[in-house]
């Protein structure tokens, strides 16, 4: 698993930070920052959660890249 995040088009509503805190922050803008690119485990299922409840679609998972 790959994770990534779409800076320019985060609306800041830190759905990311809250469900998967060890993989994902907020900057002082409050835009999305990943702070684990290849999480694994529980880290791993909180991405993908974050990834469908992210309502802007930032936050990509690419499960290709295990």
């Amino acid at each position: 698993m790959r994770v990534s995040a779409d800076r320019t088009v985060c609306v800041g509503a830190g759905l990311c930070a809250l469900t998967a805190p060890g993989v994902f922050d907020q900057d002082d803008d409050g835009i999305v920052t990943v702070l684990e690119s290849a999480p694994a485990g529980d880290d791993g299922t909180a991405a993908r959660e974050a990834g469908l409840l992210c309502p802007s679609r930032a936050v990509r998972i690419d499960e290709a890249d295990a």
